[in-house]
């Protein structure tokens, strides 16, 4: 840090908030060996307790620290050693892994209903990247009028045009802009951004470099979780291929269109996959979310002309260039066209990612895809952990769209899917829902910092004493953090909680003043 204060001419202070902010490099997790996953569906699988004891044996208490959701969320015991993700039964080689002889032995289904987009095959690099030839062919307001036709929408959780967002960009006069893939949203639950850094990274890459052919920009910047460490090294080969076929540099083909990356390896902060403090992240700022106006596409990275979107909204841009935005457009509803992919956690038959079109009935997705529940479920946390909770007789009410969830007063958002089962008791989710806003906030407005830690201490209080809280007191602290917070980390959190209130009030009517 001071060698970086010297270099840059920073203060020390200012060096040391930005550095302890990360989970990874907090002073509290030196000397940690071994990372315990404690997402939301780690947590209500109930794999953890014993994954840590026999952890313990290979590791002291003081080793051994905590990761917030590794993408294994289909088979769950997950934990982190060495620089790599363990999952499933493979604990029970904890030997081999520490003497770094055990590959994991992960797998889960794939699958789709409708018009498989992302989840079928592509084929081969030369084959493949006829597409983005094609692009360069094509005058870039040609690919913007497909992409407006197509109707895409950001898969992040927003639904926001990224056409609009192309065009913002493109409309602003600079002689540097940036295309910005978000690979840092961390919703516990959802792995399809893992799949497809892994299992499609071209598809990811031609997105991008599709996206700044449309808005001239020349650089593309990869963000990935340092949860993912598997995704940054193929991220990272692809890139390398890309460069060795002269598909990225100076003058692409003879096509006077200039593109390059660079892959970034997060270290740990939920709040990184908010759009403004990733851009603060990549800046070397403690990542604090920033106050709009101005939005990114007129002052972004660097204060340059910035298009952020997440992996699954990039990975649609080569369908849309070789197939049309009108065929795009065919598939799903008017508002919600293409497909979406579900993430299923481990309480379903068959777990796994899934492709489907949207408009799809949420029971063909439950019952046909992931092929019914393990055992009795009571709620299904959908779009991550500020999506909405879902309880079961709710399913036949949803189909996989925007439109469907926001009528019913629930969010698609990622569309992870994490059950939780009957015999879970609802206040430990809600507590758990509290405790990490609390932990992934980062400060910058009140209602979010505070308001979320006062949410844990108030429920802890109910859980392990006589105290009884108050709905108007619950109800007001739920309306400040919705109305005040300047993102969706705490402007997201009361949604969950009001719908448990909501469905689960019986329930939960015992930790509550009559």
């Amino acid at each position: 840090m001071a060698k970086l204060c010297d270099e840059f001419l920073v203060g020390k202070s200012t060096v040391y908030g930005t550095v302890s902010f990360y989970d990874f490099l907090r002073p509290e997790n030196k000397g940690k060996k071994v990372y315990v996953c404690n997402g939301s569906a780690c947590l209500t699988a109930g794999t953890q307790s014993e994954l840590k004891t026999k952890l313990r044996t290979k590791f002291s208490a003081q080793e051994v620290g905590e990761m917030c959701c590794l993408g294994r969320c289909h088979e769950n015991a997950a934990f982190h050693v060495n620089g790599t993700n363990y999952s499933g039964s493979d604990i029970n080689s904890i030997d081999s892994i520490c003497k770094k002889e055990h590959n994991t032995k992960e797998l889960y289904h794939v699958g789709s209903v409708g018009t498989p987009i992302l989840t079928i095959a592509p084929p081969k690099f030369e084959e493949y990247y006829k597409i983005f030839e094609k692009v360069l062919a094509t005058d870039p307001l040609q690919c913007l009028a497909e992409l407006k036709d197509s109707g895409l929408r950001g898969r992040g959780g927003a639904g926001f045009s990224m056409a609009f967002k192309l065009e913002s960009c493109r409309n602003v006069e600079d002689d540097m802009k940036f295309i910005v893939c978000n690979a840092d949203e961390g919703d516990p639950g959802a792995y399809s951004d893992r799949y497809l850094l892994e299992q499609r990274p071209h598809a990811l890459l031609m997105g991008m470099m599709i996206a700044g052919y449309i808005s001239g920009a020349s650089v593309g910047v990869v963000y990935i979780r340092g949860e993912y460490p598997e995704s940054v090294t193929i991220i990272s080969d692809a890139i390398a291929m890309l460069h060795d076929k002269n598909f990225l540099g100076k003058n692409i083909l003879g096509s006077n269109f200039n593109f390059d990356f660079k892959v970034i390896k997060a270290q740990g902060a939920y709040i990184c996959g908010e759009e403004t403090a990733l851009l603060s992240s990549i800046e070397g700022q403690r990542p604090e979310v920033r106050v709009r106006p101005p939005y990114p596409t007129q002052k972004g990275l660097f204060n340059k002309p910035t298009v952020v979107n997440n992996v699954e909204t990039l990975a649609n841009l080569p369908f849309i260039m070789q197939q049309g935005g009108k065929k795009y457009a065919s598939i799903g509803t008017a508002k919600s066209t293409g497909t979406k992919l579900i993430s299923l956690d481990g309480h379903f038959n068959k777990p796994g990612i899934y492709e489907a079109d949207m408009g799809t009935p949420l029971r063909v997705v439950i019952d046909e895809l992931g092929g019914g529940f393990k055992h009795p479920i009571k709620a299904m946390h959908i779009g991550g952990p500020l999506g909405g909770l879902v309880p079961i007789e709710k399913i036949d009410s949803l189909t996989v769209d925007f439109d469907s969830f926001a009528k019913e007063g629930f969010l698609l958002g990622h569309a992870s899917i994490v059950c939780i089962p009957e015999d879970y008791p609802l206040i430990d989710y809600i507590e758990h829902l509290f405790r990490f806003t609390s932990h992934e906030s980062c400060g910058k407005c009140f209602p979010c910092r505070l308001g979320s830690t006062r949410g844990y201490e108030m429920i802890d209080k109910a859980r392990n004493s006589d105290y009884k809280m108050d709905r108007q007191l619950m109800d007001d602290l739920l309306e400040t953090l919705e109305t005040g917070s300047l993102c969706a980390l705490g402007g997201g959190l009361p949604l969950p909680v009001k719908n448990a209130l909501k469905y689960f009030d019986s329930e939960l009517a015992p930790y509550f003043k009559k």
